[in-house]
This record gives structure tokens, sequence and C-alpha cells, in this order.
């Protein structure tokens, strides 16, 4: 196995966000942004070694991506780049002063081209945890054989495997996301869903929401993380702890992001070493982080400036 913590791959994408509705000729801020990405960001900029081996256009956005990526110091080393389809892009529209809506450019781009051939020399170069996304699923049927080739070869290597359900309700619906997600369980380690998500990874209609985590515990899921946005979150585990942490309270400007920094959050505190109440609490700072700030990743914490949230509000540090 390589020196490497973490290994992720995925669509990353040219990120466009109108500060109004579109029609009214909004300001717009340009960036890029992709789950897997952000998570890589995140676990970077906490000292860990993270590679993401995703697929980008050869054109601007494309080096814009990687230019990003490589300077929050994600090993890009398998990083591929197709010449015959365009990277990946979407538009953020601030619609209203809480409805963010946003609009995908995704279909036929680089990112939904991945094949297994791309990803294989990713997957042996070692890692200690796979971070997975049902969002690169959806992308397509070459995207979503990298999940299941990375997630097979991942547990033959006993590398711990996350996946993050991160359910797009526009680039698919809830029935195909449960009939591709649910088979994949047997390979899953860690699984983060939000509690609206649970529903299409485990249970029956109707079932309570702690049916559905024995459900995933009984699948072979070893730990299961349940986001509650403003309430916190929750964690249950094979061996029987359950802990629940309240979410960290800040001023939200931008809450697109936040699920990715918490999954960032909680797989730091896995590879560092902290209880299972300690990775969680992890998490829900990293989430808190990317709430109270704009942006997807821009606003996430290096090592040394976790204890921030600490401060009392108003207060400079001097």
């Amino acid at each position: 196995m390589s020196g490497r913590d973490v290994l992720t791959f995925g669509e990353t994408m040219l990120a466009v966000r109108v500060q109004g509705p579109l029609g009214r000729g909004a300001r717009a801020v340009t960036s890029v942004a992709g789950a897997e990405s952000n998570v890589a960001v995140g676990l970077a900029r906490l000292g860990h070694r993270v590679a993401w081996a995703g697929r980008v256009g050869a054109d601007e956005p494309g080096r814009t991506v990687l230019r990003a990526l490589r300077g929050e110091g994600v090993d890009l080393a398998h990083a591929t780049t197709d010449a015959a389809a365009p990277t990946g892009a979407l538009l953020r529209e601030d619609r209203l002063p809480d409805l963010t809506r946003v609009h995908y450019w995704r279909s036929g781009s680089a990112g939904s081209r991945l094949t297994p051939a791309q990803v294989r020399p990713a997957l042996d170069a070692g890692a200690a945890v796979l971070h997975l996304t049902g969002i690169t699923c959806a992308l397509g049927d070459g995207p979503l054989a990298c999940v299941r080739a990375a997630a097979e070869h991942a547990g033959a290597h006993g590398w711990t495997v996350c996946l993050d359900v991160n359910h797009r309700s526009r680039l698919w619906d809830a029935d195909r996301a449960a009939r591709t997600l649910r088979p994949l369980l047997p390979s899953v380690d860690v699984l983060v869903a939000s509690e609206d998500e649970l529903p299409l990874v485990a249970g029956d209609e109707g079932d309570p929401e702690p049916a559905r985590v024995d459900a995933l515990l009984a699948a072979g899921v070893r730990e299961v993380v349940v986001k509650r946005g403003a309430r916190g979150a929750r964690v249950r585990t094979r061996s029987g702890e359950d802990h629940d942490v309240a979410a960290v309270e800040v001023r939200v400007r931008d809450a697109v992001g936040a699920g990715d920094a918490f999954c960032a959050g909680y797989l730091s505190g896995l590879l560092d070493g902290l209880d299972t109440a300690g990775r969680l609490r992890r998490a829900v700072v990293l989430g808190a982080f990317a709430a109270a700030t704009d942006g997807d990743w821009e606003g996430l914490p290096h090592r040394d400036e976790l204890p921030l949230l600490d401060a009392a509000p108003g207060h400079a540090i001097r």
C-alpha cells in the first residue's frame, strides 16, 4: 500500500454562481466544484495525503479544475484528460434568499466518460480509504462501473470504503438510485446519508429511521452516519455504539458543500484515530465552516484553524 491516506474520483466542474435571478443579469463568480474534490480539498487542508483520479476536458475549464486542486495540495498523478469531451459545468442561481437552484451541463462531459481502465492506475497505487459518492454512480455506465470496480478492489485490499449517498434528483430519480446503490452496501464500511436519503439505501416504505439503520448494519456496513443539518448528526456502529452530536451554531451564508465538508471531517477523524464521537464532532465542525462561508470548499479550515469556531461571535483573534 502507498503512503496515500485517501483516494477519490468523480466529476469536478467549472462552477458559476449567479448572485440573484439569472434572468436579471446578476453578477457571476466562477470557481470549481465537485463532491469528491470538495472532500479531497477538505482532507488536504487538514494535512492528509489525498488523491483525486477524475477526468476533465482538454480545455480551459479543465485546466482551471486541475490548477485549483493542485494548488490545494491534492495529488493529481492519476487524473486524466479527455481531448474529445468538454469539462462539465454547473450554474448555481441564488434564486431566493434561502433557495439555491443548480443547473448542470454534464451529459457527454469528460467526467461522464470515466472508465475503470482510467481509474485502475490510481487503485494500483494504493490508499487506506476509498471515498465514493452516489453522484458518480448517476453519471453513466462508465462511472458506475468505476465505482463498482473500485469498491471491489478496495475490499480485496483491506481499505476502508466510505460511500456518501449524496442524492441529486436532477441526475436520477429515487427508484433508480435505490436500485443502483443498494447492491453496493456489502462493500461499504462507512455510509453517510442525510435523513431524507436513508430510504434510498435501506428499508421499506414507512420504516422508521432506526429500522433503516439496522438494515444497513445487517447488510455489512460498519458505521452509519446520519446528517441532520442544523440538528447535528448521529452515528451508529455495528459494535453497538450510538452517538449524537449537536451542530455548531454559525451564521449560515452558503449551505452548499456542507455535506462534503462533513464527510471530510469524519474521514479526517477516522485517519487521526479519533473515537466515534470525536469523528462525528470533527465532521460537524467542518460542515459549519463550509456553511459559514461562501463557496463549496473555499472556507474549509487548515488544521490549525479547527478551534476558530470556539471563539465567541464577533471576537477578533489578535
